[in-house]
């Protein structure tokens, strides 16, 4: 199984990018779906997270801005966000609970640098 993110970039504060995150191989099923993201010296954190119904959930620091989606059909979870600020930045990761029998594993992707400049 592998998660591939794509869409990070360098993009200037106010700007926008829509991060995608593809899970491939052995997957049975997928659960819970999120992106957390890291920024430099700091711990990671979850940035947005969605269930395999669609329920949602949002750090208060992107609430309003970002929005989280999901294709059950081709196993891909989105993060379209917009009015980005430089607090932003950081490394984003992918993370999916999937199955490939009876339990689901979490899985991670390699990351996505999104720079914003100021």
């Amino acid at each position: 199984v592998r998660l591939v993110e794509s869409g990070g970039g360098l993009v200037q504060a106010g700007g926008s990018l829509r991060l995608s995150c593809v899970a491939s191989g052995s997957v049975l099923g997928i659960n819970n779906m999120g992106w957390y993201r890291q920024a430099p010296g700091k711990q990671r954190e979850s940035v947005a997270t969605i269930t395999s119904g669609g329920s949602t959930n949002y750090a208060d620091s992107v609430k309003g801005r970002f929005t989280i989606s999901r294709d059950n059909a081709k196993n891909t979870v989105y993060l379209q966000m917009i009015s980005l600020k430089p607090e932003d930045t950081g490394v984003y990761y992918c993370k999916a609970d999937i199955s490939k029998g009876f339990l689901f594993y979490p899985y991670w992707g390699q990351g996505t640098q999104v720079t914003v400049s100021s």
